[in-house]
């Protein structure tokens, strides 16, 4: 008697499958979470802190805009529209208008701005407080390489603003 085993060839079902299991293997071995805990736990990742300039944003009533941000102390941040979550805000310092003319004896005279209270207009530095690490590309906040420059976008309980990154510090530690 002889004993043939049919041999085992692999079909195209076969090929697509095992494809699709190492895709999803390398999707959670390379996932943001994941190399972010990885981050944390090996100790790349520090304390940041990062300036974002608001400007030119029409309200009703800045002073009680800036007393409620500061009050939640926190705010969302979207960076290249992707939600990274929320970070502590820090401090919001509001910023000043100012208005410079060249006179005719042509030194410069610079001024505030007389229509900031007139049109009520809001313009502060949002200072926040996360946790990055530094890369080639910059500065890695939330799974995003952020740069002095970069847009991005803050969101809190009755406000969402478009702001600029003036400001990346790495915390001493």
């Amino acid at each position: 008697m002889t004993s043939s085993k049919p041999s085992r060839s692999w079909s195209a079902v076969d090929l697509a499958a095992a494809a699709a299991v190492l895709l999803a293997a390398a999707g959670v071995i390379w996932s943001p979470k994941l190399s972010g805990a990885v981050a944390k736990a090996t100790g790349a990742l520090r304390p940041v802190t990062v300036s974002v300039d608001v400007r030119g944003v029409p309200t009703a009533d800045p002073a009680t805009l800036l007393r409620s941000a500061e009050a939640e102390g926190k705010v969302a941040i979207v960076i290249r529209n992707q939600p990274h979550g929320s970070v502590k805000l820090k401090r919001i310092l509001p910023l000043e208008r100012r208005l410079t003319i060249v006179t005719p004896e042509g030194k410069l005279v610079s001024a505030p701005d007389p229509n900031q209270k007139s049109f009520s207009t809001f313009d502060g530095r949002f200072v926040l407080e996360g946790e990055g690490r530094r890369s080639a590309g910059g500065v890695v906040f939330g799974n995003q390489t952020i740069k002095i420059g970069a847009p991005v976008e803050l969101e809190g309980n009755n406000y969402r603003f478009n702001g600029t990154v003036t400001d990346l510090r790495f915390e001493a530690q």
